[in-house]
């Protein structure tokens, strides 16, 4: 019982204090533009995306009016790219990068010349759009003489038959976007979920350092509790909160159409994490002797953490690589967007023991130096 009431009384802490409130909102802030960002980001550079969403409007390409009722008129409204019309090629030019973000037109060779805004946001599917309309027109410029059923076999020369298997294992992602799903589930969702860990540290941190500072230290050695049970008893309440946060925005992905899979190992991976940060303020807590000096230290520690967690996600990190495997970020990503995962449940092993090691030891290194500072 004296157990529960030391856990009450750190959670009520925890849920009275504004400056955690405020971070678990940012959280949730922070979730919702990735998930924003990574959406915008992908129609910007998906040509069929900006087109199902509408985005063709923003494609404004100017044009002298002599290109009307050419081979290339046609295929440039075939790219839904919205074409407005100058006099001259002057006058388009001049209008580049105000009311248009591109200029096109027939050289005197009759080849396509482009010139574009390089500062548009649209610069990369603008690109895109037009090289693929300027290859069409090169290819019906040269087989004008064909039928158009011979023009669009040497325009599509593979037409590949896909089969779909396995439908009833289709779990449907907000944005069908390569770039999304590299970059929601590549970074986004291990940097979201690991987040209330980050957070949790820096708790257990100012929870045990806070109460030596504030004379409290005594009152509590005279519980009857032993100094271990008196350490589980503050950790818990961070370690549920956390778990709980990450639970909570696995809801909201699913929401968001994120899904994830195997959620029982990635709950474990989770669980077992938690106690690896909350090891690591402890550890933290047993060297220092105030909360400055803790914040200073649990910054250093994190922002090594950081490196060593996210760093790979998207960097070739050559010395990692014999570890990368084992890293519980890469770990996250395989469970998260694999059904088949016998061999990450190997991988998986290390990082929980090495998290449940970092508590123990934590623990230990405590008790050994007789420093609970609650």
């Amino acid at each position: 019982m004296k157990l529960v009431a030391l856990s009450r009384k750190e959670a009520y802490d925890i849920l009275t204090n504004r400056v955690y409130v405020f971070l678990v909102i940012v959280q949730v802030i922070i979730l919702l533009g990735s998930f924003a960002l990574a959406s915008v980001s992908s129609i910007a550079l998906d040509p069929g995306l900006i087109d199902k969403w509408g985005g063709g409007q923003f494609l404004k390409v100017g044009a002298p009016e002599d290109i009307k009722g050419t081979i290339l008129e046609k295929n440039l409204k075939e790219e839904n790219l919205k074409l407005v019309y100058y006099s001259d090629l002057q006058s388009a030019d001049r209008a580049l990068g105000s009311e248009t973000s591109a200029t096109v037109y027939l050289g005197e060779d009759g080849n396509v010349r482009v010139n574009i805004d390089a500062g548009s946001i649209f610069y990369t599917i603008l690109s895109e759009k037009i090289r693929r309309a300027a290859e069409s027109y090169n290819i019906e410029k040269s087989l004008n003489n064909l039928p158009s059923e011979e023009i669009s076999k040497v325009k599509e020369p593979i037409r590949l038959s896909i089969v779909e298997m396995n439908k009833e294992r289709h779990v449907e992602v907000a944005l069908e976007s390569p770039y999304f799903v590299g970059i929601m589930y590549g970074f986004m969702v291990p940097f979201i979920l690991f987040l209330p860990f980050f957070l949790g540290s820096n708790i257990v941190t100012d929870s045990i350092v806070g109460e030596k500072e504030r004379k409290t230290f005594e009152v509590l050695l005279m519980a009857p509790l032993s100094p271990s049970m008196i350490i589980i008893g503050k950790i818990i309440p961070v370690v549920l909160f956390s778990i709980l946060q990450s639970l909570a925005w696995i809801i909201i992905l699913f929401l968001l159409h994120v899904p994830l899979y195997n959620l029982p190992l990635i709950v474990l991976l989770v669980l077992f994490m938690a106690f690896g940060f909350a090891g690591v303020g402890v550890f933290v807590s047993s060297l220092v002797d105030s909360t400055k000096e803790a914040n200073s230290a649990i910054t250093i520690i994190l922002f090594i953490a950081t490196f060593i967690l996210f760093v790979p996600l998207f960097m070739d990190v050559g010395f990692l690589g014999p570890f990368l495997d084992f890293i519980p970020t890469v770990i996250l990503v395989k469970l998260s967007t694999s059904q088949y995962v016998g061999g990450v449940i190997w991988d998986m092993i290390p990082s929980l023991i090495f998290s449940l090691l970092v508590f123990i030891f934590s623990t230990l290194s405590f008790k050994r130096e007789g420093l609970i500072r609650l």
